[in-house]
């Protein structure tokens, strides 16, 4: 009997999601605010079957330009990597942020940064539903602010 093997879902960058720019604190990151900015350049991706599960490997490559504001010693960059099941209504299977640092001290103008997300995991769809599977990656600037405190009442 033939096995129908899951398909690597292709990557795709979200809209909108393919530069991440700094500013100074407090300043819209345009013009001569602007500390610096990251570019998404290339991806690649993996699939392997295991025990009902379908496991990837997204890797993410990209480079940061200093600005006209200068940039710091460390860029953060918050990426986020989602498997989504496109259609009418489009349905997240698996969603992750992730950080990438890159150092830019000495860097004349710009650096190269990389980050491979070996973590993702989901069932293996059913049917030709891997079909409409796709891999989105993008910045994700809500990734770097920390989780909201809860105050207590009391």
């Amino acid at each position: 009997p033939q096995v129908n093997e899951p398909t690597c879902p292709s990557v795709l960058i979200r809209s909108g999601a393919s530069t991440y720019a700094v500013g100074l604190p407090g300043q819209e990151p345009t013009g001569s605010n602007l500390r610096y900015q990251g570019t998404i350049t290339r991806t690649a991706r993996d699939c392997m079957l295991s025990g009902g599960q379908v496991t990837a490997r997204i890797g993410i490559q990209g480079r940061v330009i200093v600005g006209p504001a200068g940039a710091p010693p460390t860029a953060d960059l918050p990426l986020r990597v989602a498997v989504v099941q496109e259609g009418v209504s489009p349905k997240t299977i698996f969603t992750n942020t992730y950080r990438a640092s890159v150092s830019l001290a000495g860097t004349e103008n710009s650096a190269v940064f990389s980050l491979v997300a070996e973590d993702i995991a989901y069932p293996v769809p059913t049917g030709n539903d891997g079909d409409s599977y796709v891999f989105y990656i993008g910045f994700d600037p809500q990734a770097l602010k920390p989780e909201p405190r809860r105050g207590r009442k009391r």
